[in-house]
């Protein structure tokens, strides 16, 4: 039986928030002042947004330093069990790992399951470890969108080692892939053609492609990691300064975690080697930038005045046929101004 549907933490009142506080306490690495400041960091309330902002930006001096690995696959590939095994391999060698499962929202009640520290029972209790569940909340790609916030403020606590676990559905893989140093493909060894995940472009912009549960099939699994390997001389490397592996795990029966995590150092170690990690993460940065920066565009419209008034009647038009998406696009962005105000910048 599935774990029932609730909301996300409810963030706390301004009133109740000391700012030099929670700073102080996500520097000293408190999971609570952490958890806080997450919380806020997901809150679509403007003061909260402000208070998020002014704790990013005390914490940021102490960001940078943590391996970014990103998580994907598709449901059923096993990513919590594998990200369980590889976190009590990890924190077992002393380091502190912190896991940010993106949790897919429900379209009807925006409630989501949130269930990660269920499926991740023994990991959520080690103290050295932190697991946050966040609601995709309908963010494009199914990566919530302030992932790259709580990825920040978790290195920031001091946790070295921060992993993405995305939905595996849509395009999570390439949001994923743009906030991470290293991008890891789970996949199953008897999961059909191989060749079909290239056509979508998945398997390009993996550095590293593990498939778990060989216990299951040893033949199968043999068969399928030759035939990735294979098909991997067919693409570009995601890296220049890297080539792809395939690894094969049981993260049940914990067999393959040290070689898999022994790749994942050895892929770092490449791209610090070659500057690559450098230019990538500035690239990343300037990427979410842009990001942000759609984003603001869009709620702004969407609060416009204007916009808000003509709204219904321009959408029923198109509903009813009667008015193309590109007129009625065309008619908001004008009663938006934004037209008008381009034109001034470029006059």
């Amino acid at each position: 039986m599935g774990h029932p549907m609730r909301s996300p933490p409810r963030a706390p009142t301004t009133d109740t928030i000391d700012t030099d506080r929670l700073i102080a306490g996500v520097r000293a690495g408190d999971r609570r002042a952490l958890a806080k400041a997450i919380t806020l960091a997901e809150s679509t309330r403007a003061d909260h947004q402000a208070l998020a902002q002014a704790v990013m930006a005390a914490v940021l001096p102490a960001t940078g330093q943590a391996i970014r690995m990103g998580i994907s696959g598709a449901p059923g590939a096993g990513k919590s069990t594998f990200i369980e095994a590889l976190g009590l391999h990890l924190v077992g060698q002393g380091h502190r790992i912190a896991v940010l499962a993106v949790d897919p929202s429900s379209s009807v009640s925006g409630g989501s399951i949130l269930g990660d520290k269920t499926r991740m029972e023994e990991l959520s209790r080690h103290p050295h470890a932190f697991i946050r569940p966040s609601p995709a909340s309908g963010a494009l790609g199914g990566v919530a969108a302030h992932t790259r916030e709580a990825m920040l403020l978790c290195e920031a606590a001091g946790f070295d080692i921060v992993i993405v676990e995305t939905v595996g559905v849509g395009q999570s893989e390439t949001d994923v892939a743009n906030m991470t140093d290293v991008f890891v493909l789970l996949q199953l060894p008897n999961a059909g053609d191989d060749l079909q995940a290239i056509k979508k472009g998945i398997v390009e912009l993996a550095d590293i492609i593990a498939y778990n549960k060989i216990d299951l099939d040893a033949v199968a699994a043999e068969r399928a990691m030759g035939q990735m390997q294979s098909a991997l001389t067919l693409l570009r490397p995601a890296s220049p300064a890297w080539r792809t592996p395939v690894v094969g795990v049981s993260a049940l029966r914990g067999d393959g975690i040290e070689p898999f995590w022994s790749e994942v150092r050895r892929c770092r170690d490449a791209l610090v080697a070659s500057g690559e990690l450098t230019a990538k993460r500035q690239r990343q940065a300037l990427a979410w930038t842009w990001s942000l920066i759609d984003a603001g565009l869009r709620e702004r419209f969407r609060h416009h005045a204007g916009v808000r008034d003509a709204l219904p009647a321009i959408l029923g038009q198109v509903a009813a046929g009667s008015l193309t998406p590109t007129a009625a696009a065309a008619r908001l962005l004008a009663v938006a101004q934004f037209r008008k105000e381009e034109g001034s910048h470029r006059a």
